[in-house]
């Protein structure tokens, strides 16, 4: 199939291209890799009166900065490119781990981070992950820029805090420490499918392998990304181990309350999250130690 008639808008600034959104509204969508987008057009899923492609507005959009306190992604970095990036790997081990399960390679060639996230499908990697970070998403409008930090910026499924005349300019967060310990987590039945769940994990852990500081993500089992905040609680203020990984999975696997569908029940994706959780606790407990 075919999209529906539009009129296709090509900005090679930024102020062109909010004035596009502003003009437009609800009647625009932005196009950068077009991976989730195109397809939506095509099978008529979605509809649209304007597209406003992004993909002219500058390298400076496509590169991204890794600065001695803060990590910024603009709007047009591929998620190939953060996956082969040795700076990704050292500094968002779990963003790289996360990278090499989107898809297929095809895909993240020409998809961007920006997109996946201004997207929201639940299910994806990285909402997940980028919550785990705990990043900052500046949104851009004719009408100024603002920030917000994950919890703000996700709402429900497919639906984000972007107003329709808004631009997804960038994700930010904090340059992670020596002793941020990282790790991600799904199963999926295929290769490159969504997982029927996903787990990502980052936690601070002192000297006496202690951690101070947690955030474990669950992906796939909510309409948004979700904190699992009681096994948190759970690891949070002990050593790691093999036990304490065991009570965290119990933890968050009671906490989920996913829905079942035809790929599987909400029972199996609960207890799914919990494995994974051991799971990746397990592998920040190893990371930590060696």
């Amino acid at each position: 199939m075919k999209p529906a008639p539009f009129t296709y808008h090509a900005p090679r600034e930024l102020d062109e291209a909010l004035d596009l959104l502003r003009q437009h509204g609800d009647e625009a969508k932005v196009l950068a890799g077009g991976q989730s987008l195109m397809p939506m057009l095509n099978f008529r899923l979605a509809r649209v009166e304007h597209l406003v492609d992004i993909n002219r507005l500058g390298e400076q959009w496509g590169t991204p900065t890794f600065g001695a306190e803060t990590i910024t992604i603009p709007a047009l970095v591929r998620q190939r490119q953060l996956e082969r990036s040795a700076d990704a790997a050292r500094l968002l081990p779990v963003l790289t781990e996360a990278l090499h399960n989107v898809a297929h390679p095809q895909i993240r060639n020409r998809g961007t981070i920006c997109g996946s996230l201004a997207h929201a499908d639940p299910a994806a990697e990285l909402p997940s992950v980028l919550t785990a970070l705990d990043a900052r998403f500046t949104l851009a409008s004719a009408r100024g820029v603002r920030t917000l930090p994950a919890r703000d910026f996700f709402l429900f499924h497919l639906t984000t805090a972007l107003e329709p005349d808004e631009l997804l300019l960038e994700v930010s967060f904090d340059r992670p420490g020596p002793n941020q310990f990282s790790a991600f987590r799904e199963f999926a039945t295929r290769r490159g499918d969504f997982a029927l769940a996903g787990v990502a994990t980052v936690c601070e852990v002192d000297s006496a392998g202690v951690v101070t500081a947690c955030r474990l993500v669950a992906a796939g089992v909510a309409p948004t990304p979700q904190r699992l905040t009681e096994a948190e609680a759970l690891v949070v203020g002990h050593r790691l181990g093999p036990e304490l990984a065991e009570a965290a999975g119990a933890a968050a696997g009671a906490q989920t309350e996913p829905t079942g569908d035809i790929h599987a029940s909400a029972e199996y994706r609960a207890r799914l999250t919990g494995v994974l959780v051991k799971r990746a606790l397990v592998d920040i407990t190893e990371k930590a130690h060696g």
